[in-house]
Parts: C-alpha cells; sequence; structure tokens
C-alpha cells in the first residue's frame, strides 16, 4: 500500500527538497535543483524506482517524530523491544547537494536495515554502482553521480544497495550522500556533525526572528519554515511545492508538476514574508520577478522555472505507476503558456506593499510597470484560463476582471501621489481604467437573481476565488453583494466545512474527474469571516483548518473530507500561507487595536 500522502516529512536546502516517510524510507529526492529528474522516484512508482530506507529491522517498531525546534532537521524515534533509537534527517544548509541520516543510540541495542535503491532519471535509470573504499560507494549514469559515505557494511542485491548494522546507546552512525557531476573527481567527506550544527544554527536564526502571532505562533513558525525551504536560493525563485503527480483525485489524470514558480504562488508567498518581516526574502523575490518578467510584454508568463526559465514543456513518464495508480505522472506544465490575467494583479498588490513597507523602488520595476500596464489595458476585456488554469476554451472569469482592476487601482493609487506630472497624470489614466474594470465587473459578473457574483460572465456556478472581491478592497465587505456571494460559496462549495475551489460536478475545465477541497479557499472565507467580524467563526474554522496538518505541520493543495486524507502536490506553498495570512489577520482582532480598513487589511 502507498504511503499517505499526509506521512511525508520535507527536508530542504533552499535549492532541492527530499519527502521522508514515518518509516524511514526516503521515497522523494531531485538533485541538484526543485526541478531536476528525480534519483529516488518511489513516492510515484515503487521501490525499484528508487528509495533510501533506514529502519529498525524489527517489524513491530514503534515510530514516532518531530522536527528540532525552528529549524528543518528531522527526528524520527523508533523503539523496539531491545532499545531505542533516533534517526535524524537533514540536508546541509553549507553543502550543496547533499542528505545526511545519522542513527543515534539511546537506550540498549537497535537492529537496524539499510536498503539504498538509486534510479536516475526518475526512476528509469539504473547507475553503475562501485564501492571504491570500504565506506565509500559510487553511483554513476551518463552526467550524474551520487556519492555515499558509510559507517557500515554495504551488499549488493538485485540493483539495491543493503547493509544490516546494530546501534548501541551513545553510539552515532552518520550516513552522507551527495550529487555530483560524473566527471568531477569524487569529492571529500565533509564533517557530518559539523554540518549538522551549522544547519541547525542557520534553521534557528531564521526562525527566531518570526514575530509573535499568540496562540498561532508555532503553525506559523512552521509554516515560514516550509515557505523558505521552497525558496531556490540562488535566485529568488519560490516553487508552488517541491513534488510532481501528486494526485487531485485518487487514480485520476488530474496530476501536475508544481515544481516551478508561479507569478501568483510567489507573489502571495512574498506578502507572507513581508508581513512576517522577513525584507531580505521578498527583495530577493522581486529581483527575480524583474529579472523573469523583463522583455516583451506579451510574452509575460503565469510561471517560469527557477532561474527565470520560459520554456516548461510538459510530458509524461510513462514507467511510473503513479502514486496510488494516479496516471499519466506529467513533468514540465502547459500552464506556462496559458493567459492568466489575474497574475499582474496580484504582481501590482505585492510590488505596491513592498514599497509600503520600505522596498525601495528599482528603475527597471518602474520601466517594465510603463510597458506592462498599458499592454494590460489593451488585454484586460478578453477571455483568459483564469486562477484554476482551465484546459478547456478561454472564458471571462470575474476573478480575472477583479484582479485586473486590482493591478490598475493599486498602480494608480501609487501614481497620483507622485511628484513627478508625469506619473499623476498615468495615475489618473489608470484609475479611469480601474472605474472602467468596476463597473464591467458589476454589470457581467453579478448575477440579480443568485443575489451573488459568478465565476464566469453570463454564467450560474460560484468559485471561491470570488472571496478576492471582498479581500482586495474591490467591493467593501458590508456591500450586499459581498455578502449574498459569501453565503452562495458557503450554499454551494462547502464540503463537510471545507471548501471547494469550484462545482466538481458542473465543472468544464477541460480535465476529467473530481477532486477535494481546496485549502487556500478555506483560509480565504476565514479572512473574508475577520472582516465581516465573524470573529469565532473564522478562528472556528482556522483551527479546523490547522487541524488538518500532519504530525510535523505540513499540508498539501487539497483534502478530501470523506476519506480523511490529504490530496495533491505536498506540501504546498498556497495552503502554508493561508496559515499565516489568516493568523495576522485573526491576531490582529485580538490585539487592542483592530485590523484596519478592509480593503487595506485584505491586501496585507
Amino acid at each position: 500500500m502507498a504511503v499517505l500522502i499526509e506521512d511525508y516529512a520535507l527536508l530542504g536546502n533552499c535549492r532541492t527538497a527530499a519527502l521522508v516517510a514515518r518509516d524511514g524510507s526516503l521515497d522523494w529526492l531531485c538533485f541538484p535543483r526543485f526541478d531536476a529528474p528525480a534519483c529516488f522516484a518511489a513516492l510515484l512508482g515503487d521501490s525499484d524506482n528508487g528509495r533510501w530506507k533506514i529502519a529498525p529491522t524489527d517489524p513491530k517498531a514503534q515510530s514516532r517524530r518531530r522536527y528540532r525546534d525552528g529549524t528543518l532537521i528531522l527526528e524520527t524515534l523508533f523503539a523496539t523491544d531491545t532499545g531505542r533509537a533516533m534517526l535524524v534527517d537533514f540536508m546541509p544548509m553549507d553543502v550543496e547537494s547533499s542528505v545526511v541520516r545519522v542513527v543515534i543510540g539511546l537506550e540498549g541495542t537497535v537492529d537496524f536495515s539499510m536498503d539504498l535503491a538509486i534510479r536516475f532519471d526518475y526512476g528509469s535509470t539504473v547507475p553503475w554502482v562501485e564501492k571504491r573504499e570500504p565506506h565509500l560507494m559510487t553511483a554513476v549514469a551518463g552526467p550524474d553521480m551520487l556519492v555515499l559515505h558509510t559507517p557500515a557494511e554495504l551488499h549488493p542485491l538485485d540493483h539495491h544497495t543493503e547493509s544490516l548494522f546494530t546501534v548501541k546507546a551513545g553510539q552515532r552512525l552518520g550516513f552522507a550522500l551527495a550529487w555530483q557531476a560524473s566527471h568531477e573527481p569524487v569529492r571529500e567527506a565533509f564533517d557530518i556533525e559539523q554540518a549538522l550544527q551549522q544547519t541547525e544554527t542557520y534553521w534557528r536564526e531564521f526562525s527566531d526572528r518570526c514575530p509573535d502571532v499568540g496562540p498561532w505562533s508555532a503553525q506559523v513558525k512552521r509554516s515560514l519554515i516550509t515557505l523558505k525551504a521552497m525558496t531556490f536560493a540562488p535566485t529568488g525563485g519560490i516553487v508552488a511545492a517541491v513534488t510532481t503527480s501528486l494526485p487531485e483525485q485518487l487514480g485520476g489524470e488530474r496530476n501536475w508538476d508544481y515544481r516551478f514558480c508561479w507569478l501568483r504562488d510567489a507573489t502571495m508567498t512574498l506578502l507572507a514574508f513581508m508581513n512576517l518581516g522577513y525584507y531580505e526574502e521578498a527583495t530577493a523575490w522581486r529581483n527575480w520577478l524583474l529579472r523573469s518578467v523583463a522583455g516583451n510584454p506579451e510574452q509575460v508568463q503565469i510561471m517560469y522555472g527557477l532561474g527565470g526559465e520560459r520554456r516548461l514543456p510538459e510530458y509524461q513518464l510513462p514507467w511510473l505507476s503513479g502514486y496510488e495508480n494516479s496516471r499519466p505522472v506529467r513533468v514540465g506544465n502547459a500552464a506556462a503558456t496559458q493567459m492568466q490575467l489575474d497574475v499582474y494583479g496580484e504582481v501590482a498588490d505585492a510590488m505596491t506593499q513592498a514599497l509600503k513597507s520600505g522596498l525601495p523602488r528599482l528603475p527597471r520595476s518602474t520601466e517594465i510597470q510603463k510597458v506592462i500596464m498599458p499592454f494590460l489595458e489593451n488585454v484586460w476585456h478578453l477571455p483568459d484560463a483564469g486562477i484554476w488554469e482551465i484546459r478547456s476554451e478561454p472564458r471571462h472569469f470575474t476573478h480575472s476582471k477583479v484582479m485586473a482592476w486590482v493591478s490598475f487601482d493599486r498602480n494608480a493609487g501609487v501614481l497620483t501621489n507622485s511628484d513627478n506630472p508625469e506619473d499623476r497624470e498615468r495615475g489618473l489614466h489608470y484609475r479611469q481604467i480601474a472605474d472602467e474594470i468596476h463597473a464591467d465587473v458589476c454589470k457581467n459578473g453579478y448575477d440579480a437573481e443568485l443575489g451573488s457574483f459568478v465565476q464566469t460572465y453570463g454564467g450560474k456556478e460560484l468559485d471561491a476565488s470570488l472571496l478576492q472581491i471582498a479581500l482586495t478592497g474591490f467591493l467593501p465587505v458590508d456591500d450586499p453583494r459581498v455578502a449574498g456571494t459569501v453565503a452562495q460559496i458557503e450554499k454551494s462549495l462547502m464540503q463537510d466545512g471545507l471548501l471547494l475551489r469550484y462545482d466538481n460536478e458542473r465543472s468544464t475545465d477541460g480535465v476529467s474527474g473530481s477532486e477535494g477541497t481546496f485549502l487556500v479557499c478555506s483560509f480565504w472565507l476565514a479572512d473574508v469571516y475577520v472582516l465581516q467580524g465573524r470573529d469565532q467563526e473564522a478562528s472556528d474554522l482556522f483551527d479546523r483548518l490547522c487541524g488538518l496538518c500532519n504530525d510535523v505541520g505540513l499540508l498539501a493543495e487539497q483534502y478530501d473530507p470523506r476519506a480523511g486524507r490529504m490530496l495533491g502536490n505536498f506540501p504546498q506553498a498556497f495552503s502554508h500561507i493561508g496559515i499565516i495570512n489568516t493568523a495576522l489577520n485573526l491576531h490582529r482582532v485580538v490585539c487592542p487595536v483592530r485590523a484596519r480598513a478592509s480593503a487595506e487589511a485584505a491586501t496585507s
């Protein structure tokens, strides 16, 4: 049986990431970047597609785990009839492309086994394995090499490498696996204990700067660490998730590669960083953005590679059976070629908040804005693929138009206060466009019979993204049309207390099957409750959502309340952004000074 998505924990070094199951099996790892071909892909297949398991030989061994406080260092405690031992897993911050596993004897003795199956290129390529020294093994295939430094004896078995060893109380056995280019000389072993200390120091110095958020501080800090781990340090890009093809429906085809940088997701992450005072991360992302979108405004994409790469071709991996037989397994993402109007609003909102927070305005930012805004002025009225990236014909999504309004509204707000007459003139023009879009949405996106805004112009379906009408300040929260929309969303999209993003049964998004509740949508609903003064309902919903986190504080993209399990890629930036922003909104409520006016608070 496949390991549940929620049974995984995250390791990371701000360049790539790994997933480790409760039983000590490392089932997903891409070297040297998040989007590189996996060398362990058991997550999407089986053990023959690559894994690294270290666990007690006793099948009745009990385990529990945690992260060291304020870090991404995972501790799994194993208890057997003969003793107790701990497995410490981490990715060193000062040693690129490596993962370390330390077995520590705590009490008595514990017999362990290790099973290492290296499979390059997403589980398809069996490498040439060579034992070069008693405690040094290499695995080579084409351009890739993995180097294992081990204190235990190794034995080959059916294209796997196995080891049996015993750890006694007080013993520490360290295993280090590192990637390097195969044409380079094998690198020397690094000091594992020193790497552990440096990595712990790095994460603690980062997380200790997290401000107090009342009773939600621990969960906010964990989400902050998770988002930091999903940042590609060399460029500042932020991935939407560290996995590909974890399904939105078990056995279905809704399986996508999220190891790229969506402007929308990264912008929301930027706001979360800024709201917590992490301006260095915000600045790095802002600089990544300005590099990535530079050029012809017609060629601005909704997503890019970690370094700003534009070509993200989508293809399938037929040799992988998929998570719980959910096929196809996809690499790359064809949504990179879609037009999604809402991203312009997301970016404009983030850049405005960055200026308000004190990030200096850069000349390139001003020049890019001068060419992007006229382009948006010419295209905002066109149909698009929308926030949910439909793969059917483009439509006039209400949310897309609202976010186009945000772009003009935020830019107008900045420019009309400028000392430069030319800027003020542009600001007045943007205000006129914003007013034009506002009127268009109110006329065509609102259904008087339903008493609610609708997903698409002229349609009857609801969409959870309509909550952004209140959260962006498009309309005041006490407007009857907002109240009616919230009520209809609660009525039509609520499933066991959580929100679907749209009606699965009536969807025409171009992909077969249904999906679970989309977690960030429920966080948005909690945020709207705060604005409406429904504080207890907001707190109850937030507590319910936080209760869905696994034992180490991680959330996937979606949740199936009927099956009681997570769905979709994991961990998901969107979900952890929701934890941070909703906690901050609730914290403002319980503090003496209540949240600012709805439009101001919603964009923070």
